[in-house]
């Protein structure tokens, strides 16, 4: 993956909320291909985080029995 497309990845999960993020094309002359796909990962391992956080409560919401 080019760095162009690390960076628009890593936008992506940066606009989780709904909200749009651009992040301003010039940082890719400061960070590498390395250093990109560690924050893409990153942020890709705390999406998955917060997923199953939501979804464990969903379901012991889900589980109560009505009062």
């Amino acid at each position: 993956m080019e760095k162009e497309e690390l960076l628009k990845e890593i936008e992506k999960l940066l606009s989780f909320d709904g909200n749009e993020v651009a992040i301003n094309p010039d940082y890719l002359a400061y960070f590498d291909k390395e250093e990109l796909t560690v924050i893409l990962k990153t942020l890709q391992k705390r999406q998955d985080e917060m997923v199953e956080r939501h979804k464990e409560w969903f379901m012991s919401f889900k589980q109560k029995p009505d009062i």
